[in-house]
C-alpha cells in the first residue's frame, strides 16, 4: 500500500464532502449532514492549505485535517475539522495528523491549540481527551460532557477544547 500525505488542493473539497456522512455514520441525521457540509466550505481548500493535510492510500482518501493559525489570536492555532475513514481508525492516523499540526503550530510560535466537537460525538470527545485536550467548562452537560449552548448558532451546541503546547 502506498501512503501519500499532502497539502490539500481545491479539488479535494468535493472528495471530502463525499465521505462525511459515511465517516460520521449519519450522526445527528439530516441536520448533521447539513452542519458538516456547512462547516467545510471551499474556502478552506483555497486559503488554509499550508496548515492542512490530506492522507491517501493508493489514491483513496483515508484521512484529512483542516486547521489554521489564528490571525486574531497570535498565540493560537485551531483544528477546524478532522476525519479518518472508520475502517482506518485505531491505526494512529488521527494522532499522526494532530501531532503534525502541533509541531507546525509550535514551529510558528503558537502555544495553544483549540478545537470543538458536537455535543453528541462521544468518540471525538474521547479522542481529543486522549490527545491531551481539556474540555472547557460549560453551563450545561450532555452525557457528562460540558457543553457550550448555541456555540455555532441556535441549537448548535458544542464541546470546546484547549491544549497548551510545550515549547
Amino acid at each position: 500500500m502506498s501512503r501519500t500525505v499532502r497539502t490539500p488542493v481545491e479539488a479535494d473539497h468535493a472528495r471530502v464532502l463525499t465521505v462525511l456522512d459515511g465517516w460520521w455514520g449519519g450522526l445527528e441525521g439530516a441536520d448533521g449532514t447539513r452542519q458538516r457540509a456547512a462547516l467545510l466550505p471551499r474556502l478552506y481548500f483555497q486559503h488554509f492549505t499550508d496548515t492542512s493535510r490530506i492522507v491517501e492510500d493508493d489514491g483513496a482518501l483515508v484521512a484529512f485535517l483542516i486547521g489554521f493559525l489564528s490571525p486574531a489570536r497570535p498565540d493560537e492555532a485551531y483544528v477546524h475539522f478532522v476525519g479518518v475513514d472508520p475502517a482506518r481508525q485505531g491505526q494512529g492516523l488521527g494522532r499522526e495528523l494532530y501531532e503534525w499540526f502541533f509541531a507546525l503550530a509550535r514551529g510558528r510560535g503558537r502555544t495553544v491549540v483549540r478545537a470543538i466537537t458536537s455535543a453528541g460525538n462521544a468518540g471525538s470527545h474521547a479522542f481529543h481527551t486522549r490527545m491531551g485536550f481539556v474540555a472547557q467548562p460549560g453551563p450545561r452537560q450532555f452525557e457528562g460532557r460540558p457543553v457550550q449552548p448555541d456555540y455555532d448558532g441556535p441549537g448548535l451546541d458544542r464541546v470546546t477544547f484547549v491544549r497548551h503546547l510545550e515549547v
